[in-house]
């Protein structure tokens, strides 16, 4: 069983990522002092996965508007995804970084992980600042995640304060 929760600390993690055509070790704790929207899919060279990793691209400067850093992560090796990219001309202009967990470990940290199949569902974590977990969703294989929600979410946590439901930027907080 995970011990994965929202208001504690992150699983910290490390691996090799593809960045533009670069390898390159990354790990979470390099992104302190930033938001980190940890984002995993399932695997390389499928159907809903491209969509969502163009959806990220599309919005990556809302994103960084918002200091927040985009990881994208699947169980495939680096190689997987320079192939990935280099086949598929959605992706060639990626701006952040595919993790590759290739051990499965993070997955299985972040709790998305299926072990019988050894991929991973469509998790998304929001990771404060600090290193504190503070939003996730998981969504099944077959079902493409809402970007528009991610940063919807986040803008609602950067406020700081109690967020109604539906909330978006510029809306009225609730007094605390």
């Amino acid at each position: 069983m995970s011990s994965l929760q929202v208001a504690r600390a992150a699983p910290a993690w490390s691996g090799m990522a593809l960045i533009g055509r670069e390898f390159r070790p990354i790990s979470l704790a390099e992104f302190r002092g930033k938001w980190v929207a940890l984002v995993f899919y399932p695997l390389d060279f499928t159907f809903v996965c491209p969509t969502e990793l163009v959806g990220l691209n599309d919005k990556y400067a809302e994103f960084q508007q918002r200091n927040c850093e985009v990881i994208a992560a699947s169980t495939d090796s680096v190689y997987s995804h320079l192939g990935w990219v280099k086949a598929d001309e959605r992706l060639s202009t990626l701006k952040y970084p595919i993790l590759a967990d290739y051990t499965k470990q993070i997955a299985r940290d972040y709790g998305v992980l299926l072990e019988s199949e050894g991929v991973a569902l469509r998790g998304t974590f929001l990771i404060d600042p600090e290193g504190v977990l503070r939003w996730m969703m998981v969504n099944d294989l077959g079902t493409g995640r809402s970007i528009d929600e991610i940063l919807r979410t986040l803008d609602a946590l950067s406020t700081g304060e109690m967020c109604p439901c539906n909330w978006r930027a510029g809306d009225a907080t609730i007094p605390g």
